[in-house]
Formats: structure tokens, C-alpha cells, sequence
């Protein structure tokens, strides 16, 4: 297959307000360069918003420290809806994205005294890794880990997302997914227990599964520099009936909504996820324009119905003032893009 898998491109974030939560992500975790920023209607995804038409408000933003980006996204058709239970550890769909940073100590320093609520101290994961986490304005929880590549250098203490916590109800079938299809194939851990640095989060003394996954090659493409390393790690509840994060609400409504990646090659992707038994359910099949982007997307579900997009980038904005923009259709799906190139998105960054 001549699919390739670029890198975490973006999570995407049911929020409340867009304005105050783009805000918030900017001062955080320096989300502050934005690729687009659209109000419109999304007519391609009535399957997962009740059969109708619904209008948002939403901001791809980026750190260009490295990482992937966020899509900070609002309905403005209806009042987006929280879930109607608590979330707990063991529950299905994505629990928390992680926030990579050069120094998690430091990180945790900065947070505390700057009036983030943080949900747990400096713990260890099961590779003895360091690592905390933080809740946003929304109730959304993030991980903030020990980032494993970088683009370039900056004044926040995180770079952007790098990868999430997923609950699933079998690993063993998610990794037909995640590992085969989506290129996870180096598993750092696989551990099975109660753990000591997951009671600090709802549900956190159960008993679970937790395999850590990884990416053996460096990813290549476009924007694989920028997107860095990522991890994906796997969370099975031992002994409790997992509950979806989004059953009966829709795509759009408060929380994670999706993890996106960045691909080429699409066709082919789209033939592996139908071998491998996960049939894309939205395809735009052709560019589809976003206003100051566009490009192909599509998405499946993973065993558990948690949506996974992908982005296969035709046009993109690099000094919209002038009216540069890049086409990415003449040039070659695995080279990078300049760095200088990249670096040139953040004339555009929005200062507080």
C-alpha cells in the first residue's frame, strides 16, 4: 500500500466558545498560530449530527514548537451538549489528549502558580516516565508528557498535542487499528494493575489494560516535522462495563469530537481500512474547500465508534496577507516542507 501516515494533525475539541476557549489554549499550551478559522455549515457530517445540517464556528491553531494542532470548534446551530455522566477512566472514546513538553517539572511549576487546575502532581507512568495532568475550562482532560521530537523553539512550556488516551473495550481488537493500519507498532508497555498515577482522574482505581503504543520509523511527509512523534496508549477497564463518551449526542457536541491525521495517498488508505474491517463512513472524495484550506478528509470509526478523521492537505494558507498560499497537490506526498516555509505560518500568530 502507498498510504502514509504524516502525523497527528489535529484533536478536535467540542467547546462551548470558541473565542474563550481558543483564548485559553493559546495562553496554556500556545496554540497560537491559526491555519484557518471558519464559520460555516457542515453538510458532509449530518451521520453524526442528527440527520440534519448543522452551522459552527471553529479555529485550526497550532504551536510551532512542534506537535499536532487543535481544532477548537463550537456549534452555533444549537447548544452543544455535555455528556450526561461523569467520564471515567475505563469509559470509551478519547479520555484525555497529551500535551508534550520540553520539562514536565518546569511545566507543572508554571501551571500551578498561573491558576491552572491541575489534576494531579508529578506521577510516573508504568515506563517510569513523568507526567501530570491539567483539566481545561470545559472539563477536558490533558496529559502533559515529556515530548520525544521538536520543530523549533519558543516561549511556552508545551509544545502541542502528541498523542491521547484512548479507552477502548478490547485492545486486542483495537489494535487491528491502531497498530496495523494507523502504523502504532512499537509497543513500550503493556501493563495490567491498578496504577498508582491514574487515581487521580475519575475511575482511577479500577483495574485496567494500558499499552503504550509508538511508531517505529519517523513519519514522513508535508508535515511530519512539524507533527513530530507520537504515542497512543490503549486503556482497557479490567472489571467495569465501559460506557461511550458520546453515545446519544453528536460529533460537534462538548469534548474530544475526533483524532485527526495527516495522510497521503488517501485512495489507498481508503482500501486498507476497508480490508482491515473499518470502512470509511464520510469520504468528501474530492478537495473540499474550508475558506483558507482545503483538501480531502474522511472518517471511520474504531471498534468502540470513536471517530478518527483524515486529512489529505491540497491547500494551505502561509502568509494570507499577501495572498500566498501553497498547493501541496504539485509536490511530493513523502518529502518535507521546508522549514523556513512552515516557520513563515507564524506571521499570522494572535499575541495576548
Amino acid at each position: 500500500m502507498s498510504y502514509n501516515i504524516c502525523g497527528i494533525q489535529q484533536v478536535g475539541i467540542g467547546v462551548s466558545d470558541v473565542d474563550e476557549a481558543w483564548k485559553w489554549y493559546r495562553r496554556t499550551f500556545g496554540m497560537d498560530v491559526p491555519v484557518f478559522r471558519e464559520a460555516a455549515e457542515a453538510p458532509l457530517m449530518t451521520r453524526y449530527t442528527g440527520g440534519d445540517v448543522q452551522s459552527r464556528d471553529a479555529v485550526l491553531a497550532l504551536n510551532l514548537q512542534g506537535g499536532g494542532g487543535m481544532e477548537i470548534w463550537q456549534f452555533t446551530s444549537r447548544t452543544p451538549e455535555p455528556p450526561p455522566f461523569e467520564i471515567q477512566l475505563g469509559d470509551v472514546g478519547i479520555l484525555a489528549a497529551r500535551i508534550k513538553t520540553r520539562d514536565v517539572q518546569a511545566a507543572f511549576n508554571q501551571f500551578a502558580s498561573g491558576g491552572i487546575n491541575l489534576v494531579s502532581p508529578v506521577v510516573r507512568d508504568p515506563a517510569g516516565s513523568p507526567h501530570f495532568f491539567v483539566r481545561s475550562p470545559d472539563g477536558l482532560v490533558y496529559d502533559i508528557v515529556q515530548g520525544m521530537s521538536w520543530f523549533g523553539k519558543g516561549r511556552h512550556v508545551t509544545g502541542g498535542p502528541s498523542g491521547c488516551i484512548l479507552g477502548v473495550s478490547d485492545i486486542d481488537y483495537a489494535l487491528r487499528l491502531y497498530r496495523d493500519v494507523l502504523g502504532y507498532d512499537r509497543i513500550e508497555y503493556d501493563e495490567t494493575g491498578s496504577f498508582n498515577d491514574l487515581k487521580s482522574l475519575p475511575g482511577g482505581n479500577r483495574r485496567f489494560r494500558r499499552v503504550l503504543l509508538t511508531h517505529s520509523r519517523d513519519r514522513v511527509g508535508p508535515f511530519a516535522r512539524l507533527l513530530g512523534r507520537s504515542r497512543i496508549e490503549l486503556l482497557q477497564a479490567m472489571n467495569a462495563s465501559p460506557r461511550r463518551i458520546y453515545a446519544d449526542r453528536f460529533w460537534g457536541d462538548l469534548g474530544f469530537i475526533h483524532l485527526c491525521f495527516d495522510v497521503t495517498g488517501m485512495d489507498d488508505l481508503k482500501s486498507a481500512c476497508m480490508s482491515a474491517g473499518f470502512p470509511f463512513t464520510i469520504d468528501s472524495n474530492n478537495s473540499f474547500d474550508m475558506g483558507e484550506a482545503a483538501g480531502r478528509f474522511a472518517y471511520i470509526e474504531d471498534p468502540d465508534g470513536t471517530l478518527i478523521e483524515f486529512v489529505e492537505t491540497h491547500k494551505l494558507p502561509v502568509l494570507k496577507r499577501f495572498g500566498w498560499y501553497l498547493d501541496l497537490r504539485k509536490r511530493s506526498a513523502t518529502k518535507p516542507l521546508p522549514n523556513l516555509l512552515i516557520r513563515a505560518m507564524g506571521l499570522g500568530r494572535v499575541r495576548d
